[in-house]
């Protein structure tokens, strides 16, 4: 009896030359995503004459001239009144003499960014621990009219925000919430708490009752159970859904600018107010945007395996 030697093929796993093109097409996408961002970190190196060269120059000589003047506000005075202040004190106060200014104070820069901080890791909290409430009050109770109740919270995401920013303005007028870091909190806990629910409700569904029942015969509470079992099993899509929420909060716009004037204004709507001598200073816009990722890229590496494993959770069932 002869035997044929066969090669046998998976219809699951990709061929060799498939994994390729799909290697070369994820690279070549993050390379395209990363010119952007690769940009804006070398524009905050560079003078404000070569932020504005034409053509744009890729080699530059580095300076720290718009970290400077992203921290700090400058006078253009006389050349006899910056000699009589004496030598430079600092690599800061060397560069801004060299354009004949001098230092007047700090920036409005910091107190901006510890508001972005406040606001939106407090409402990110706020948004993450209401949902996983909601969400679990959904998953594991019968609730009247949970599918239409469940269909609203979700058209909440269907408009806008800024539709409803007039709105909102003239309450938070009329409540005393304008221009203040509890009033930003709960309008992006607002909005945020939607997407956490829905979020949330999927991953809780994912957890079998039985871990929970288990635990109540053992003398645990309903509420122990909860904080016990459902919350570490649930702890990959908690962290997926802070993620996201974060990344709303930490990146709005449109209600930071109408709501928020001075006292709890945010680091979007200021970064693009940074003027300089004949226009936008370019280099503090750079240096700005660099140190406003910071904050988001650290947080999002520290849950990365979390963020993997909430995306995947429940897509394979058992």
């Amino acid at each position: 009896m002869s035997s044929a030697s066969t090669t046998a093929h998976s219809v699951v796993e990709p061929s060799a030359n498939s994994k390729r093109l799909a290697g070369f097409l994820v690279i070549l996408y993050a390379v395209i995503s990363m010119i952007p961002l690769a940009w804006i970190f070398a524009t905050g190196w560079k003078t404000p004459p070569d932020s504005i060269s034409y053509p744009p120059k890729v080699v530059f000589d580095p300076s720290l001239e718009g970290y400077c003047n992203l921290f700090t506000t400058r006078t253009r005075q006389t050349q006899d009144y910056i000699e009589a202040q004496g030598p430079p004190q600092g690599a800061c106060d060397e560069v801004t003499r060299k354009r004949e200014m001098v230092i007047a104070g700090p920036s409005n820069y910091v107190p901006r960014f510890i508001n972005s901080l406040i606001i939106a890791f407090g409402s990110t909290f706020l948004a993450v621990a209401l949902g996983v409430l909601s969400a679990y009050a959904f998953s594991r109770f019968k609730i009247p009219l949970a599918d239409d109740l469940l269909f609203f919270i979700l058209s909440t995401r269907m408009m806008p925000p800024i539709a409803v920013a007039i709105p909102i303005y003239l309450m938070y007028r009329e409540l005393g919430l304008s221009d203040s870091a509890l009033g930003m909190i709960l309008l992006y806990t607002a909005v945020n708490v939607s997407l956490a629910v829905w979020l949330l409700k999927g991953f809780i569904d994912e957890i079998p009752r039985e871990y929970e029942e288990a635990a109540m015969i053992d003398g645990y509470t309903r509420l122990h159970a909860f904080f016990k079992v459902v919350l570490p099993q649930a702890a990959t899509g908690i962290a997926a859904t802070a993620i996201f929420c974060l990344i709303f909060a930490w990146n709005e716009y449109a209600f930071a600018v109408l709501l928020t004037s001075g006292r709890a204004q945010t680091a979007p709507p200021f970064i693009p107010t940074i003027i300089g001598e004949g226009g936008m200073d370019w280099p503090a816009v750079g240096a700005g945007t660099t140190l406003f990722l910071i904050p988001i890229v650290v947080f999002t590496v520290l849950l990365r395996k979390h963020l993997l494993r909430g995306i995947t959770f429940g897509a394979v069932r058992k």
